[in-house]
């Protein structure tokens, strides 16, 4: 049975992780197949039901749909919408950045992932955009152990952004996870190193900086869910599940 970390915050055992990362391999598999699908022409619908049923396929759910009422499988964000976004029968363009966000649930233990993916051809903006932010996942995750803060992964984040002069969207960040999607402790990606709550070994985590082209403001849509930047730049979000333990980050959906 999982300890608590301090307020409430779960440490996994040994074997939790490994159940955790039976979940992060389905997750990972679905995120590639995905990326062997997006193309011009293809709708955020048609991928949804595509990974709806790859999951149902290897024994896992679906764990956003229903979840505080969303009605979808996956999140898919297009170009300025930067999370949240719901699929639709809009079909991608050549040129468009489409992040796919979803958690695997498998045997009640969960994994959460993004991706951003290019749709044909992408602008040099576009291309450099997409880069930093896998850029700023990777540095974060190398921030993930025992004895360091949220406000390390944070620092790494805001480095990144700094040096290609990119936002990052403040109002979402990452959490833990385990068996519901979402725990404590909440992960920013905007704050100081030596800040904030402290590591400790069996804490899992995701890490999931959303970086934007000119502000990083956003405001939801009608819909409730939609979150789009408000100067209409693009976005790009890159997400592991991390593992917190003795021999540093292990990345559960790799």
């Amino acid at each position: 049975m999982s300890a608590k970390g301090g307020r409430g915050i779960p440490i996994r055992t040994h074997d939790e992780l490994i159940q955790m990362a039976k979940a992060g391999k389905v997750a990972a598999q679905l995120r590639r197949e995905l990326g062997k699908r997006v193309r011009p022409g293809i709708s955020t619908l048609e991928l949804n039901d595509f990974a709806e049923q790859y999951m149902l396929m290897h024994g896992a759910q679906a764990a956003q749909k229903g979840f505080h009422g969303y009605p979808y499988a996956i999140c898919a964000a297009v170009n300025e919408c930067v999370c949240h976004g719901m699929p639709n029968e809009r079909l991608l363009r050549d040129g468009d950045l489409v992040t796919l966000d979803f958690v695997v649930e498998l045997n009640g233990w969960m994994a959460d992932t993004a991706w951003t993916y290019g749709v044909g051809n992408l602008t040099v903006d576009a291309v450099r955009l997409r880069k930093a932010a896998y850029r700023a996942m990777v540095n974060g995750i190398a921030q993930a152990r025992s004895g360091n803060t949220i406000g390390d992964i944070a620092a790494s984040v805001v480095e990144v952004a700094q040096d290609g002069a990119y936002g990052i969207v403040s109002q979402f960040g990452g959490h833990g996870i385990g068996r519901t999607i979402h725990e404590q402790p909440e992960v920013s990606f905007v704050g100081n190193a030596g800040t904030g709550r402290k590591l400790k070994e069996g804490m899992v985590i995701t890490i999931e900086p959303i970086l934007t082209i000119g502000s990083p403001e956003v405001y939801i849509a009608e819909d409730g869910w939609t979150a789009l930047t408000v100067e209409g730049g693009l976005a790009a979000q890159f997400e592991h599940t991390v593992a917190i333990t003795a021999a540093g980050p292990i990345i559960l959906t790799k």
